[in-house]
């Protein structure tokens, strides 16, 4: 009786097993469904990627057109005979509209005329201007407008002699602006057309800064790329600029071989020139004196300065 009965429960059992594990059967996968998203999120990753390569494309490019301008000038600049080194006498009043005479007649140098100095700071300002407007249709952080030429006051011109980074002989045009805010261009033209530009914003004397304060950028003036030739191409026209506070009365530049060439002071900035006929051995020494005569600067004490060519 007893075997009976466990054999007949154990058959019930059975059953209701059976009958319970088909209900919880899962149901079929739905394999295409799952294909139809995978086949969107592809899509939707490839469109992804494209954009991405698209602004990769795109934004270096505009990035390296500021930086070098291609040859976009408006070919209005001559660049002076190499060889001539006469300083120029000409400051009369520029055109309306045009960047400052500088103080002294010896700061355009070369035979570069005013004239030629303030078209070079027009057409590299105009360059600049359309590349940051470029840069702001895209959406880019780089804003390469400084402004207008008559904004600016012109404070050296110098040839520029070509060398292994930068080939080709023109001239450098250094141009301050004092209005917010202050700015310090060094303009780069070869064959009648801007080809570059070096800015430094904030770049005005700062009191208490130092009496005299060469600037950090200013060895584009002075010194030549050497990567496969043996030296400088000399003669080789040098150039230096900086700050000074207004208790400083003369600054002297020495450089190579030359004597030390009387800088001019030129509202808060000091800039000086020369020629070099032999291979130079360290940057410029500079040296400033108060009105006393008494030297209150030498770069050679100036632990900021880059001595080293």
């Amino acid at each position: 009786m007893s075997e009976r009965y466990e054999s007949h429960f154990e058959e019930a059992l059975r059953d209701l097993l059976a009958e319970d594990a088909a209900e919880v059967q899962p149901a079929p996968v739905p394999y295409a469904a799952i294909v139809r998203q995978g086949r969107v999120e592809r899509r939707r990753r490839a469109l992804a990627v494209g954009a991405a390569v698209i602004a990769l494309t795109v934004v270096p490019a505009g990035a390296f057109a500021l930086a070098d301008f291609g040859g976009h000038g408006s070919g209005r600049v001559a660049a002076p005979a190499p060889t001539a080194v006469k300083p120029s006498a000409d400051t009369a009043s520029p055109e309306p509209g045009g960047p400052a005479a500088p103080a002294t007649p010896g700061q355009l140098a070369d035979g570069i005329t005013l004239e030629q100095a303030a078209q070079g700071l027009t057409d590299c300002l105009a360059v600049s201007g359309a590349h940051g407007a470029k840069g702001a249709q895209r959406g880019t952080a780089t804003e390469r407008d400084h402004g207008q030429a008559g904004d600016y006051r012109l404070l050296l011109a110098v040839r520029s002699t070509g060398d292994d980074n930068a080939p080709g002989d023109g001239i450098h045009v250094v141009a301050v602006k004092e209005k917010a805010p202050a700015t310090r261009l060094i303009c780069t033209v070869k064959d009648g057309k801007a080809v570059g530009i070096n800015a430094s914003v904030g770049g005005g004397p700062v009191p208490g800064e130092g009496r005299v304060v060469p600037d950090i950028n200013g060895q584009k003036l002075y010194r030549q790329a050497v990567i496969t030739s043996p030296g400088y191409r000399l003669p080789f026209r040098w150039g230096a600029i900086g700050t000074v506070d207004p208790s400083i009365a003369r600054v002297t530049v020495a450089y190579g071989d030359g004597p030390a060439a009387e800088a001019a002071l030129d509202h808060g900035w000091y800039a000086a020139t020369g020629v070099l006929t032999e291979q130079p051995g360290r940057a410029p020494h500079v040296v400033g004196y108060d009105a006393a005569g008494k030297r209150v600067y030498d770069s050679d004490e100036d632990r900021m300065y880059d001595r080293a060519l």
